[in-house]
Parts: structure tokens; C-alpha cells; sequence
């Protein structure tokens, strides 16, 4: 079962009765690229979260938001930067003396700086922190691979349509095939009737091995058998990667390089309307495919 590589997953957890929230998101990209914006305090975890994703997302970029604050009691959900509070009142004064203004700070002009009054937040330090925000990770990673599996299954349909569109534009040429051929017999046999006639030459004078054997050059500069033999066996494994487990984005985008190549040659062979029109189809169909497997992971 494929997956697609754009998903959300959200948990929720505690450790000593702190809050811990991780959101996952993840988007389309060539390669795998993990984003985290993370607390200060796990900021030297950094790593290790990500290749915690990274082992469980194989191919797009993700972003993974981790938060954590204290709501142990009323009295400690928040804390004050006393010394960093002085620092500011210090750096303020100084410059109240320079530009020769006069007042003091006000503790509300304190308070609105950056971090002197902040969320307790929880300890990476302390026994098992770590390992909490890891198991939230690992739930928020399981609710993205869901719907990851959800959006693939809705991929999954549209590809087999789409693949079996193809095979009837494929049926279509292999039917117009041999009718391709007579006609253009039958066109060079009327184009040697009428050189003979214009030369005053008898029908009798034609030779018709040498005739035959134009036939059979025209017959073969005109046969795809080889082409469509390898596109069926390009869309038996178009389908077999389908019902993988493991990302096969990158393969899918490969048989349909080789797809469009073997659909080109057909065209450029065979100068028929009919089969010209179907090839144009076909092109636009795997064009539609190629689109769709840009979000396969």
C-alpha cells in the first residue's frame, strides 16, 4: 500500500504533570528534510528527534513542532527572570542617562522583554523527560502515517484508473496495427500501378518478390511490438509497486520516464491518424499519473 507524503499528525502527553504537545506535518519533497522548532531545553536533542522521523518517514519534508510548559499548580505555570529583569532595568537607565530622559522603567516595560517572564518549562535534564517527548513523537508519527495511508489509498484508486485508461488506449492501437499494414500495401501497389501505366509498362513487368519484399520493409519499419510488449510489462510493475509497503515514488517515476520513452517511439513510427490521436492520449494520461506520483512517498 502506497503512502502519500503529505499528512498532519498531533499527540498529547505529561511527564510529572507537564504538558507535552508534538505536531507533525509533512509535504512534498525529492528527499527526505526534517524541520524542528523545539524548546530551548531540547534544543541538544535535536538530533535525535530527528532521526527519529527520519525513521519513520522515508521520502518528503516534514515539520515537527514540540512544545512543553508547566501547569503543576497555579503558582508555578510561569517564572520570572529576576536577574534578567535587572539586567534590562540596568541597560535602561543607562540609556535614560545618556539621552538625559527623566523617569524610571516601569515594571510593565520589563515585562513585555523577551524571556523575563516566560511558561515553567520542563527540564531536559531531569530522569525520563526525554524519553516522554519521544514517546508523544512517536504517537503524533503513528497519526501522520494514517492519514498518510488514508491519502494513499485515495492515490491508489486514482492510478489503477488511470492505468487501465492506457491499456485500452494501447488495445486500440494493437487492433488499428494490422489494417495500418494492408493499407499502406495496397497504397504502394496502386502507387506502382500507376508508374507502370504512365511508362505504358504491362502489370506483368513488376516484380513481384521485389514488391513483396517492399511490403515486408514497410511492415517492419511500422511494427511496435517490441514497444507495447515493454509497455505491458512497465504496467504489470506499475501495479506491483503499488502493493508495496515500502516508498517506491522514486521507482514509480522511473517506469514512467521509460513509459513515455517506449509511447514516443510508437508514435514516430507508425504515421497513422488514428494511432497518433491514441498516442496523444496515452502521453496526456501518463502525463495526469506523473503528477500524482510526485506525492507517493
Amino acid at each position: 500500500m502506497i503512502r502519500s507524503m503529505t499528512g498532519y499528525g498531533r499527540a498529547e502527553g505529561r511527564h510529572k504533570g507537564t504538558p507535552i504537545t508534538v505536531e507533525v506535518r509533512s509535504v512534498n519533497h525529492r528527499h527526505s528534510e526534517v524541520m524542528a522548532k523545539l524548546p530551548r531545553a531540547l534544543q541538544a536533542h535535536e538530533d535525535r528527534i530527528r532521526n527519529l522521523v527520519q525513521g519513520r518517514v522515508a521520502r518528503g519534508r516534514v515539520d515537527v513542532t514540540v512544545n512543553f510548559s508547566g501547569e503543576r499548580d497555579p503558582g508555578r505555570g510561569i517564572v520570572l527572570d529576576r536577574a534578567l529583569a535587572r539586567r534590562y532595568h540596568a541597560l535602561l537607565k543607562e540609556l535614560q542617562r545618556e539621552l538625559g530622559l527623566k523617569g524610571s522603567p516601569e515594571a510593565t516595560l520589563l515585562a513585555s522583554f523577551r524571556d523575563v517572564i516566560r511558561p515553567t518549562e520542563l527540564a531536559a535534564e531531569e530522569p525520563g523527560a526525554v524519553r516522554a517527548v519521544e514517546l508523544v513523537l512517536g504517537r503524533a508519527l503513528k497519526a501522520l502515517d494514517q492519514m498518510r495511508r488514508h491519502e494513499g489509498r485515495t492515490l491508489e484508486r486514482d492510478l489503477l484508473a488511470r492505468l487501465q485508461e492506457v491499456e485500452g488506449r494501447l488495445r486500440t492501437i494493437r487492433q488499428r496495427l494490422p489494417a495500418i499494414v494492408d493499407e499502406r500495401a495496397a497504397r504502394l501497389q496502386e502507387r506502382v500501378k500507376r508508374l507502370l501505366e504512365g511508362a505504358g509498362a504491362g502489370r506483368d513487368s513488376v516484380d513481384q518478390s521485389r514488391l513483396a519484399q517492399e511490403v515486408a520493409l514497410l511492415a517492419d519499419r511500422s511494427d511496435v511490438s517490441e514497444e507495447l510488449t515493454r509497455l505491458d510489462s512497465h504496467l504489470d510493475q506499475f501495479r506491483a509497486f503499488l502493493r508495496k509497503t515500502e516508498p517506491v515514488g522514486r521507482s514509480l517515476d522511473f517506469l514512467l520516464q521509460e513509459m513515455n520513452r517506449e509511447i514516443n517511439t510508437i508514435g514516430s513510427k507508425v504515421g497513422d491518424t488514428v494511432v497518433t490521436q491514441e498516442v496523444v492520449a496515452v502521453k496526456a494520461e501518463l502525463e495526469k499519473i506523473r503528477e500524482q506520483v510526485q506525492n507517493v512517498e
